[in-house]
Parts: structure tokens; sequence; C-alpha cells
């Protein structure tokens, strides 16, 4: 009898335990699934790689980063290095081609510290490789540019600058 109750009890723990596990693996699985933010970072790699196979022409270099940089004319001048002050001409698009923002064709260039975070990560990072007088295009995946907060521009959107280094000025000590 007492070995009956035992045996009983081992096929009650068995059932118990395997009925934890499942619970537990489909806990995992709506958990791991349930990310939001994945979708809209795989529509946004896939507008990326849209734009470039579109535009074949254009041989972007990936940087670790994640920024795709493209020289399009050298500059004669110096390698902007961190704490330079760059005057840059710039025009920004949306994949589509569309212009969000330019400051060409105004008297004024924008002026800032280079990699100090004064501006957007992928933008202050496309100067550093560039040289004085030189031209590129940046094409900017949101987590460099505006994120997912949509603050200034709606959330997961890839942007692309064109950029022309008018000016360097070197910084404190240099």
């Amino acid at each position: 009898m007492i070995f009956n109750n035992l045996k009983k009890n081992k096929n009650m723990i068995r059932k118990f335990a395997s009925l934890l596990f499942l619970i537990c693996t489909v806990l995992l699985l709506t958990v791991t699934s349930c990310n939001p933010t994945a979708k809209y970072e795989r529509d946004e790699e896939s507008q990326i790689q849209g734009y470039l196979t579109s535009n074949p022409t254009l041989a972007f270099q990936k940087k670790t980063s994640g920024l795709y940089y493209l020289e399009v004319q050298a500059g004669l001048g110096r390698l902007a290095v961190a704490h330079d002050t760059a005057y840059v001409k710039y025009t920004g698009k949306f994949l589509d081609g569309s212009v969000f923002d330019t400051n060409v064709g105004i008297s004024d260039t924008l002026y800032f510290p280079v990699n100090e975070g004064t501006l957007i990560t992928g933008f202050d990072e496309g100067i550093t490789y560039m040289h004085e007088g030189g031209k590129a295009m940046l094409l900017i995946p949101s987590y460099l540019a505006y994120g997912n907060s949509g603050y200034y521009m709606p959330s997961y959107t890839p942007i692309l600058f064109d950029v022309e280094l008018v000016k360097l000025k070197p910084g404190p000590g240099k």
C-alpha cells in the first residue's frame, strides 16, 4: 500500500513537472516573441537595403557602427578630428529623396564641435571620415539619428545627408 502511494506520488510529480515545463516554455516563447521593436527594425533595414539595391552606383561603405558612408569628392585639407569646429553645408533627405532640411543656398554654414555629441551620432561620425573641402553622402539608420522616439521625424526612419565640409577650425591645443 505504501509502495502504491509512493508510485502514485512519483507519477503526479512527473505530470506536474511536465506541466510546469510546458508552461515555462510557453511563457518564454511569448515574452521573447513580443519584442515590438523587432518588426520596425526589420522594416527599416529592408528600406535601407531597398535604397542600396535601387542605387547600385552608390558604393557606400558600411562602418562598424552601422553608418553607411560614401565619399563623393575627396577633400584636400586636413581630416576632421574630435574637438575641431566643422563648418558644413548639408541637405537632409528621406530615402524617397524628399528634403526635410538644408542650409544649401543660405549664406550661413552649420558649425559645430566635431565628435562632442552636439549633433546626431551618425552625422557627427560621418564628418570624422572627411577632409576639409570634401563632399560625402551619409546614410544613417535611425539608431544613429532620431531613433524610435518620433521626435523631429517618424520613428525608425533612416535618413540621408549630402554633406560638404567647407572649413575646419582646429580644436583646442592643435
